[in-house]
């Protein structure tokens, strides 16, 4: 008596995902296949499993095939049994990635970024002239202000002028000063 051992397994992927294995023990193991925690059998209402085994005793084998790809992370597991014992290999099926959707999503964030750039130079560029003028007219303003401040024709102008009428004589006033404080020699 020998209790079921998987001695072979293998999966292989072209158009169709198609794993085998091969269990050995006396009495011959008896194969089930899992996929996503449920059992899986010769016949499968899927139409996109489909399960082969072949008994020679002591051997049992078992392929199991799937022609369309999984769902994310499926858990595939082959489980040989007897009497005496239970061997299982568990394999995670991920899907095929699809090559076409995440080129196109690189491409377009690629492309959208070098537009981006291009955008953003070709504003800065188109605002150079404009800040450059702007500074200018700035820096004009106070280089006419300082002339201005400098220029004696502005002073002048800049001078309160002198009305023609003459001025009336200012009234003076005269302090008696205490003779302390001024006595002549």
């Amino acid at each position: 008596m020998a209790p079921a051992r998987l001695l072979y397994s293998s999966c292989s992927l072209e158009k169709t995902l198609l794993c085998s294995c091969s269990f050995y023990g006396t009495p011959t193991p008896s194969v089930q296949w899992w996929m996503g925690g449920a059992p899986v059998g010769a016949n499968s209402v899927d139409s996109s499993v489909h399960v082969t085994s072949t008994i020679i005793a002591p051997w049992a084998n078992s392929t199991i095939s799937l022609t369309e790809q999984p769902k994310m992370s499926t858990s595939l597991l082959c489980e040989g049994k007897n009497q005496n014992g239970t061997h299982a290999l568990s394999i995670l099926l991920m899907p095929r990635k699809s090559s076409f959707l995440p080129q196109t999503f690189m491409k377009g964030l690629i492309q959208g970024v070098v537009y981006g750039a291009i955008a953003a130079s070709l504003l800065f560029f188109c605002l150079i002239p404009l800040m450059v003028k702007h500074i200018r007219m700035k820096l004009a303003k106070k280089i006419a202000a300082v002339r201005a401040e400098k220029s004696p024709k502005v002073r002048a102008c800049q001078e309160p002028k002198l009305s023609l009428k003459p001025k009336e004589p200012e009234k003076s006033t005269i302090t008696p000063s205490s003779e302390s404080e001024h006595r002549l020699p």
